[in-house]
């Protein structure tokens, strides 16, 4: 599925509905159905204290808080940018929920200017995420962003 599908789906799926972990959820699934060559898609929503909090997703389980800074997700989260990782053994402090992932991308989610979550996409191959899985995983995370309430995700925590 190409990203411009991928995105104009989201936006169906997501239009008027006003439950953001519903959304997440349906997210993580077409992400998982619609992107080949994953092991893991889904979301960690930022808690009271920055830790990252295991969210919707699919693939198999994974680490369930991620302290701020830690690991992909972690620094994404901190360093408030996208960070592609071709090669998941060479990140310094990289966070290994499954052992079969190899390359990994996270995309920071905002929300009146602060980071909310992150959406984290594993793969068990080698320099799996390209610039253009860069570009359609970040307009991807604008739709998101833009459903979210404001509180988010405070009011779910």
């Amino acid at each position: 599925m190409t990203y411009t599908e991928l995105n104009d789906t989201l936006r169906a799926l997501i239009r008027d509905v006003p439950h953001p972990i519903s959304n997440l959820s349906n997210a993580a699934a077409l992400l998982w159905e619609g992107l080949d060559r994953l092991n893991w898609a889904g979301f960690y929503l930022t808690g009271p204290d920055g830790c990252l909090i295991l969210g919707p997703f699919q693939g198999k389980t994974a680490c369930i808080e991620i302290p701020a800074g830690r690991g992909v997700c972690g620094t994404a989260a901190a360093e408030n940018r996208t960070v592609p990782v071709p090669d998941v053994h060479l990140f310094p402090g990289h966070i290994a929920c499954d052992s079969a992932s190899e390359s990994e991308i996270v995309v920071p989610l905002r929300k009146g200017g602060r980071v909310v979550g992150v959406m984290d996409l594993d793969s068990p191959l080698k320099s799996r995420f390209t610039e253009e899985d860069r570009a359609g995983l970040e307009a991807f995370a604008q739709i998101l962003e833009d459903s979210l309430p404001e509180d988010f995700p405070a009011n779910l925590l």
